[in-house]
């Protein structure tokens, strides 16, 4: 049998962090997902409200990296739980035990006007390069001629395999 679900979506509020007893951290949050499709007359999308819950190292990512109106990715298994609330009443709840949640979004920055999104800038100047290797930790793979391109010598013809 198969139970995998992934949705796309933001957060409709801040992360609430709890601890189990034996000090496991868990995770709750509501990720708010707009249907693909829409009415044949115009009306506006609809939008769905699944609750999610992460345990450990991800509750722990979740809380840290996630607030409200943060995009998210969340892949993990659809679980249903069967509950009984205060006055008696047999409830059910659907929600997605998180595998992995991922940014759904470039990073936010932090500014005045009220934290715009962009991406990272790129390097002013290419990478200095100390007897091969780049100083990104990476080596050079532009041979070091006049030209980009080299003629490559055809040998003997055949093909080595």
């Amino acid at each position: 049998m198969l139970n995998h679900i992934v949705v796309m979506g933001r957060l409709t509020r801040d992360p609430e962090l709890r601890y189990t007893q034996s000090q496991i951290p868990v995770a709750s949050f509501t990720v708010a997902v707009d249907r693909d499709f829409g009415n044949r007359d115009g009306a506006e999308r609809q939008t769905d409200f699944i609750d999610c819950v992460a345990w450990r190292h991800t509750a722990e990512f979740v809380s840290k990296y996630f607030v409200k109106g943060s995009m998210a990715v969340v892949s993990g298994r659809l679980q249903i739980r069967d509950w009984t609330d205060r006055d008696g009443n047999k409830r059910r709840n659907a929600e997605i035990v998180a595998d992995n949640v991922y940014f759904g979004e470039s990073k936010r920055r932090d500014d005045a006007a009220g934290g715009s999104y962009s991406r990272p800038a790129a390097p002013q100047s290419a990478p200095q390069s100390y007897g091969g290797q780049s100083s990104y930790g990476g080596y050079d793979s532009v041979p070091k001629s006049d030209s980009a391109f080299a003629e490559l010598d055809d040998g003997d013809g055949e093909l080595p395999f």
